[in-house]
């Protein structure tokens, strides 16, 4: 079974031709568009092809055990890996599943990163529903091999939006990538494929087997007009459609590369496509499907920062024109979409609404203390210090924080206060023990990784301390000079009596800084992208607010290990949680 393609549509201002706009006479509400047309734009080659590569099951280890059976490349699998068979669902119990939608074929990237390929049944029996490229797993299941490993380590991050410029590009809730080419590479070489630390070779030699083999016959290239990979890479040959000719820095010579240069080729397309994965944006650059967007549109609220302006000092200068207007009576509620004829979401079954209740939580979620806090403020509560990570408008800052999520699974598995006793090497004794205590790769295999580990009951060693497996590995060279930089800017943003700059930034104490530090993940869409946390162990948002709350009183009684110091300024309380989770749902949009 392959899944259709599913075409990229544009909802830009200056293509949507509103064909009837009724102005409603109550205060309040936005001016309804009953119908628009959507226009779709043709991709260009290069997202096209990469497309194709990205749904491509055959480059999984799984299909070089079939090949080395004695098939050809273009041979269909006579049975597909089992760990497809069925679709986990975080909702369900272990044995309730739903037939997976590469069921008989081997791995892809589409395995851990749906859209929407299990919708509803004839019989109504499942609807999983639309995602943002994830997957409905708290953890991924990977083909089985000789290590044991059946689950990712991280829960499975949505890919809309995941390739936004910033200043320090990193990629993976660690830092491991800075490029999403690198990403790619690292994912169809890795676990996720099927090929354990040190087969590198051997994947990148099956993938340009792959490549220069394929007939064009599979069910996949039919959905592509049936071209063979070595036709549609090299580029050259005049019978190619317009749509799939590649603009010449993604062609390779297929005939006469080796198989790192079409590694690359492969690589550079998957990457093209993933990159173009972004939320709704105007001509402008805005983005314009959410309720929240159309409510500052709405009231002609600024949706970016100016040029001079950084995201944190947009988000708090946003929450001081919404109260100036709301003081004056004069902000607008949203009570329709405008991108729809019915007014309503197409893909979310809540209303397309940006009321009081979801202000209420805006004002939440943007508002800060600059003082510390005083018990009558933990009493009051209304102060979420959301900004202070997830600024708008993509609401992250795209850098590392320990919100204590590490802890909370740790403690869980081993007892309350235990992560805190946990012995963790410093720098020199985790650099003269290599194999000892980082992350597994191509240089050294046989790492034994306990600290990119998901905790066990038997093992109190294992768990997963995020950003200190990459600092300082040269294993992983590229992020290093930015992941440093990060690392010591946000320390010397704290009060260090009589220390200096080398004293408060060398390595050994900035390793210690990066213990259980994750990539702050944006908030758009939530609602398709559950359960959440890189654990994948919140089902809820409610449950994802309390977890802040609670980590928030043990960082300001020292009680959470490394914790971010921004914890301390969060005041939550139980009448906060309702509309908190108002206004990130109010983020949510029909992505497709």
């Amino acid at each position: 079974m392959i899944v259709p393609r599913i075409p990229h549509l544009s909802y830009s201002g200056a293509l949507l031709i509103p064909l009837l706009i009724a102005t409603l006479s109550i205060p309040g509400t936005l001016p309804l568009v009953f119908a628009q047309e959507v226009e779709e734009e043709a991709d260009p080659a290069e997202i096209t092809n990469g497309e194709r590569l990205f749904l491509e099951t055959r480059f999984a280890q799984f299909f070089k055990v079939f090949l080395d059976g004695g098939k050809t490349i273009n041979d269909p699998l006579t049975e597909g890996d089992p760990v497809l068979d069925k679709a986990v669902n975080w909702k369900l119990s272990p044995d309730q599943f739903a037939d997976g939608p590469f069921s008989g074929q081997s791995m892809n990237c589409r395995s851990c990163h749906f859209v929407d390929e299990i919708g509803v049944e004839e019989d109504g029996t499942v609807d999983y529903g639309m995602l943002t490229y994830s997957d409905f797993a708290r953890r991924s299941p990977v083909p089985a091999r000789e290590d044991d490993k059946t689950v990712t380590v991280r829960n499975s991050p949505p890919l809309v939006n995941a390739s936004l410029p910033r200043r320090d590009f990193f990629l993976h809730f660690d830092a491991e990538f800075t490029t999403m080419v690198d990403l790619v590479k690292g994912t169809l070489t890795g676990r996720n494929y099927g090929w354990l630390p040190g087969e590198g070779p051997a994947a990148i030699a099956h993938i340009a087997k792959i490549v220069r083999e394929d007939d064009g016959q599979g069910e996949l290239a039919s959905e592509f007009e049936a071209l063979p990979y070595g036709i549609l890479l090299t580029g050259t040959d005049p019978s190619l459609p317009e749509e799939f000719v590649l603009p010449e820095e993604f062609r390779v010579d297929v005939a006469n590369a080796t198989d790192e240069e079409i590694f690359q080729a492969v690589a550079k397309l998957i990457a093209a496509y993933t990159e173009d994965l972004a939320f709704s944006q105007d001509e402008n650059g805005n983005f314009n499907l959410s309720p929240y967007d159309v409510f500052l549109e709405t009231n002609n609220l600024p949706r970016q920062p100016e040029g001079w302006e950084s995201n944190r000092s947009y988000s708090k200068r946003l929450l001081r024109k919404i109260k100036r207007l709301e003081r004056r009576g004069l902000l607008q509620f949203v009570t329709e979409n405008p991108n729809t004829d019915n007014g309503g979401f197409e893909f979310h079954t809540q209303l397309f609404m940006f009321g009081a209740e979801e202000l209420k939580g805006l004002k939440i979620f943007f508002t800060q203390k600059r003082h510390q806090l005083q018990p009558s403020d933990l009493a009051d509560g209304k102060t979420g210090n959301c900004i202070a990570c997830h600024t708008a408008p993509n609401f992250t800052d795209f850098q590392f924080h320990n919100t204590g999520i590490a802890q909370a699974e740790y403690d869980r598995t081993h007892g309350p206060g235990t992560f805190a006793q946990l012995d963790i090497p410093g720098l020199w004794k985790r650099f003269s023990n290599h194999n000892e205590f980082f992350p597994a790769t191509e240089q050294h295999p046989q790492a034994k990784e306990p600290f990119r580990a998901i905790p066990t009951t038997d093992n109190p060693q294992l768990t997963d301390l995020g950003l200190w497996n990459i600092f300082f590995n040269f294993d992983f060279p590229k992020p290093q000079q930015r992941i440093w930089r990060g690392l010591c800017k946000d320390a010397l943003k704290e009060p260090v009596q009589g220390k200096n700059f080398f004293q408060v930034c060398n390595l050994n104490r900035l390793l210690t800084r990066s213990i259980a530090q994750f990539k702050t993940p944006g908030l758009r869409d939530l609602s398709h992208s559950a359960p959440y946390s890189h654990t994948g162990q919140a089902d809820t948002l409610e449950g994802v607010i309390r977890g802040y709350i609670k980590n928030a009183e043990l960082q300001r009684e020292g009680e959470l290990r490394n914790g971010d110091r921004r914890l301390k300024k969060i005041a939550l309380t139980e009448q906060d949680i309702a509309p908190l989770v108002k206004f990130l749902n109010s983020l949510n949009e029909d992505y497709s």
